[in-house]
């Protein structure tokens, strides 16, 4: 997809502060290929993890079926780490629900709704682990 390459170049260039704030690359092997595969995804840090959310349809994250190291570059630097795969419905909605407390801009994007004190809808976040799983990246120190 060629907004995948704009987006990995723009997070590789010296423009990369335009989108460093929510986006990284993550590069993993490819379990039948034994190729690099990178993608340009967003990510929310907590301490040393990354969490990350991709559409269950999208490819890149079965190499990190029952874990595996990764490469991120994240604002303009590499660093390793061990991703793994939550795909358990229930346990994506509470990680989306968790995460969207403190990043509502994102929840919009899902249509995840916020109630009148600002806190995720969870059956919004449970409709949307559906379709979508979370991404746990423990990086390196």
């Amino acid at each position: 997809m060629w907004i995948n390459s704009i987006m990995a170049w723009l997070i590789k260039s010296s423009f990369h502060s335009l989108v460093s704030k929510n986006m990284l690359l993550i590069t993993v092997t490819g379990r039948k290929s034994g190729k690099p595969i990178t993608t340009p995804t967003a990510y929310l840090r907590e301490g040393n993890t990354l969490w990350l959310f991709s559409q269950r349809s999208s490819k890149w994250w079965r190499n990190l079926r029952g874990g595996a190291n990764v490469t991120v570059i994240l604002n303009r630097k590499s660093a390793q780490g061990y991703g793994s795969v939550i795909e358990d419905e229930h346990a994506v909605a509470q990680r989306l629900f968790d995460n969207f407390k403190t990043d509502a801009q994102r929840a919009k994007f899902v249509q995840v709704r916020m109630d009148e004190n600002g806190v995720p809808v969870f059956e919004d976040c449970e409709r949307t682990a559906k379709k979508m799983l979370a991404v746990k990246i423990e990086l390196q120190q």
